[in-house]
């Protein structure tokens, strides 16, 4: 008894400490990237000044005034918004109709969106920076990088929004239906409020999705709708990165997502964990 007592307390002990290296293994990127921030472009790459400098905000205010941070950020924030309005517009109504009124080619369908997300970005490149550039006269718009951004998630929002839906009773839904509830009725009144936390998830994984996508954003723009991955891909050069800037713009750019990410965690977790065996 008293062995066991004791392989519980270590094990009560264990726990929290590999808990906590490999969230400061994780998180060591993080601080590093913002620590270097802080400093000028040439300390960063000195070894001696590795960790005794003078902290500074030079990069901070140059990238404000010089880089025209806010610009990029107001891009990012309409191009992500409003591709994750448009993915769960199309795809609430898409894993609705798989999910309550499926049919023998809704798991070929469900299987093929799916088989999408493994196509290389690179292949299409071309094709669509010709057609974009030549004919469509869409390239370096605000309405292709959403069209693009909405496209390339939706697959995954209308998998995890069909496995919300899933796990919730038909038998509630035929019920609206004698009581001559409309489709869009069942939709809006029955559906979207019981499967409010997986659809609040999957917006947060969307927009998440959105904000850091880097290949299609810094290809498909160069000035007018140019977003923050593009604003770190300028902190480039022949002679090299500036790895002070490039650590100050890359800090501003993962902040505001890591800031909405902690304050919405609850309704993520909670969401993610929609339909779990309890």
């Amino acid at each position: 008894m008293a062995t066991v007592t004791q392989h519980s307390r270590f094990g009560n002990a264990l726990w929290p400490v590999l808990a906590w290296v490999v969230a400061l293994i994780f998180f060591f990127p993080i601080f590093w990237m913002v620590f270097t921030s802080f400093k000028t472009d040439a300390d960063a790459v000195k070894p001696e000044n590795l960790f005794l400098f003078t902290p500074t905000l030079e990069n901070y205010v140059n990238m404000t005034k010089d880089y025209d941070y806010w610009r990029f950020a107001t891009n990012s924030v309409i191009t992500s918004t409003f591709a994750t309005l448009f993915a769960l517009v199309v795809g609430v109504p898409a894993a609705y109709a798989m999910a309550f009124d499926p049919s023998r080619h809704t798991k070929d369908v469900l299987l093929w969106m799916l088989s999408t997300k493994m196509l290389p970005a690179a292949a299409v490149l071309y094709p669509m920076t010709f057609l974009t550039k030549n004919f469509l006269d869409m390239y370096d718009t605000r309405f292709l990088v959403i069209l693009v951004l909405c496209l390339i998630n939706l697959p995954i929002v209308i998998w995890m929004l069909f496995t919300y839906f899933k796990e919730i009773p038909k038998e509630i839904i035929e019920a609206g239906k004698m009581d001559g509830v409309s489709t869009w009725g069942e939709i809006k009144d029955i559906l979207i409020p019981l499967a409010w936390g997986g659809i609040a998830s999957t917006a947060l994984l969307t927009f998440i999705f959105c904000w850091n996508e880097a290949y299609w954003t810094v290809r498909l723009t160069t000035i007018d709708a140019a977003t923050l991955s593009k604003l770190i891909e300028g902190n480039r050069a022949p002679e090299g990165l500036f790895f002070g800037r490039l650590s100050a713009v890359s800090t501003a750019a993962v902040a505001p997502i890591i800031i909405l990410g902690w304050f919405c965690q609850k309704q993520l977790v909670q969401g993610l964990t929609f339909g779990a065996v309890k």
